[in-house]
């Protein structure tokens, strides 16, 4: 005979487990006596089943019902099969790669029906111009654009000088220094001030754009708006267009202009050429078509930046988690398109031999 007394609780249960198992080692209880039982919970029913192997079979447990329920609970909870470890094979890498091209297709359907839902507002707002929220759009102008001003020029400028030291170097072997205008006017206003302008805007604005409209739409503000007959692409997503068009431009001219400073100061301090004959050998051998070309790629990316955020935002759920999950595929994604289209233009323009 076993008999339980006392409460068997988590908080009072204390060594009762392993006392009750020394007691029950040398035979089984043939009955157990609970009428001296006190408040009985989890803890003392795991105790009870793991350290006598009691059930709720057991003789004498009829006369505390809720005892022999509270046992047949935690004894089915222990004997619950585990799922069974994941399979490393052909099939799970079959599974996983089926798994990524569906979400593929749905993230591609949905950036289609983003693009829409974006082209119809922006028509909307176009018949009626009195829709259009200037204050939004100017605060944006100056958070995604001014704010980061010194950000990009200091970037840049070191962008034009490393240029004009790798083509000195390189060109010194040659004895064609003089070449390395043509290197800097080139790399700078071609390629490097859009390119390297978006990839910072796009780990700067991308990222902020993302995490707000997240923020939102955890807080189910994006629904109270809608509630509130306000349509959010309106409200929210234009003005980070608008913002966005309107700005990179002016700070892609920013860099060029500042990654032609670097070189220049380089080219002067190493290769003692002025300024003067560099800036007259940049008009008559590199021109104003290569900045055209470089400044044509801005509102492209400004599109691309400005779309990634703003739609990773509104995917959001309901936690943390997803949050910063769409915020960090903002930024992959938006520099991954930035440096593919960039690509499209360098085949594009080669092929048009611009």
């Amino acid at each position: 005979m076993l008999a339980l007394s006392g409460d068997w609780t988590y908080v009072g249960i204390g060594h009762a487990g392993r006392r009750l198992a020394e007691a029950v080692r040398s035979e089984a209880p043939s009955a157990v006596d609970v009428s001296d039982l006190g408040r009985f919970d989890t803890a003392g029913a795991f105790a009870a089943v793991r350290m006598a192997g009691l059930s709720a079979q057991a003789p004498g447990l009829d006369a505390r019902p809720d005892a022999a329920e509270l046992m047949a609970i935690v004894a089915g909870a222990g004997e619950a099969e585990r799922p069974p470890p994941p399979r490393h094979d052909f099939y799970a890498f079959l599974v996983r790669a089926g798994q990524f091209v569906e979400r593929f297709g749905l993230d591609v359907m949905g950036t289609f029906a983003f693009y829409g839902r974006l082209m119809a507002t922006l028509f909307r707002v176009l018949m009626d111009p009195r829709r259009i929220r200037l204050a939004p759009t100017v605060s944006l102008m100056e958070r995604a654009g001014l704010d980061a001003l010194p950000i990009v020029a200091t970037t840049n400028i070191f962008v034009g000088a490393t240029i004009a030291f790798l083509g000195a170097n390189l060109l010194q072997q040659f004895g064609a220094t003089v070449f390395a205008v043509e290197l800097i006017g080139f790399g700078v206003l071609r390629e490097f001030g859009a390119l390297i302008t978006a990839v910072i805007i796009a780990g700067r604005s991308a990222s902020s754009f993302a995490a707000e409209l997240g923020a939102m739409k955890m807080n189910q503000e994006v629904d109270a708006m809608q509630v509130m007959g306000v349509d959010p692409f309106e409200a929210l997503v234009l003005p980070r267009f608008a913002a966005m068009l309107i700005m990179l431009p002016l700070l892609v001219f920013v860099a060029m202009v500042v990654g032609i400073a670097g070189g220049v100061l380089v080219i002067w301090a190493v290769l003692n050429l002025s300024p003067a004959f560099f800036f007259d050998r940049l008009l008559t051998n590199v021109g104003v078509t290569h900045f055209w070309v470089g400044m044509s790629k801005a509102p492209v990316f400004a599109v691309v930046i400005a779309s990634i955020g703003c739609r990773q935002g509104f995917e959001v759920g309901g936690d943390v988690e997803q949050l910063g999950r769409r915020v960090t595929t903002a930024v992959v994604q938006a520099l991954f398109a930035i440096i593919l289209i960039d690509a499209l233009f360098a085949l594009l323009y080669m092929e048009l031999d611009i």
